[in-house]
């Protein structure tokens, strides 16, 4: 019987923390990559490392990947521009980095084609998210006919998260019986702060906003996940 192989972007944030854990329990050898673009809250990238050793992976990577930082313009790129909750003129939020996910899903799947992996899981979500449009279902539809394309073979790119709201999120991470480790132990804040974050960026009033939405109605958000989602 074959190994069945995976590599999971991993930020150490809520959501890519969720799509690992899920991971785990799906395939023989999970591989977690993550990516230091010389971000505003590269915090993440210690957290990524300890949950990576934590949970287990078979191999954590960590690429440089610093150039983006100098091409790509954003409040996650540039300290002199404050992260703000208000769009820009183009209507995109001032923390889009542009091109990012394309980088990453990228080189992921370099990655996958090495170590004979079938699947990239990424935690991009279109249907509770900060409005990036590299998050979105046919972008990711649109990457992997690309790499599939380019590298001449078989490539999944697997979205758990594509069509659950944040509530459904934590749900997701309370069925797997990881609601507290990524509750306590992830970086989602754009300020670089662990856990419940600075409570004022974009990313943390997204995370906990759904995180008291999932505890007001854990019954009911636990089903629609578990039914979305397909979790055994």
């Amino acid at each position: 019987m074959s190994t069945t192989k995976a590599v999971v972007v991993f930020s150490g944030g809520q959501d890519s923390t969720t799509c690992l854990v899920q991971a785990l329990q799906q395939y023989d050898e999970v591989h977690a990559i993550t990516f230091d673009y010389g971000q505003r809250h590269r915090q993440e990238i210690d957290v990524a490392q300890e949950l990576a050793n934590q949970l287990g992976v078979t191999a954590h990577k960590i690429l440089d990947v610093g150039l983006l930082n100098e091409l790509a313009i954003s409040a996650l790129t540039r300290d002199e521009i404050q992260v703000d909750h208000a769009l820009m003129d183009n209507g995109l939020p001032n923390t889009f980095v542009p091109g990012r996910n394309i980088l990453f899903l990228t080189l992921a799947g370099i990655y996958a084609y090495q170590i004979g992996a079938e699947a990239v899981i990424t935690g991009v979500c279109e249907t509770d998210f900060s409005g990036y449009p590299d998050c979105r279902n046919d972008f990711v539809k649109a990457m992997e006919s690309a790499l599939v394309q380019g590298m001449d073979r078989p490539l999944k790119l697997v979205t758990p998260l594509m069509w659950l709201n944040k509530a459904e999120t934590w749900a997701m991470a309370d069925h797997y019986h990881s609601l507290e480790l990524v509750r306590d132990h992830t970086l989602t804040c754009y300020n670089g702060i662990k856990g419940s974050g600075c409570g004022d960026c974009p990313a943390c009033h997204l995370r906990s906003r759904g995180l008291e939405d999932y505890l007001s109605h854990r019954d009911t958000v636990l089903s629609d996940a578990r039914q979305k989602a397909h979790l055994d």
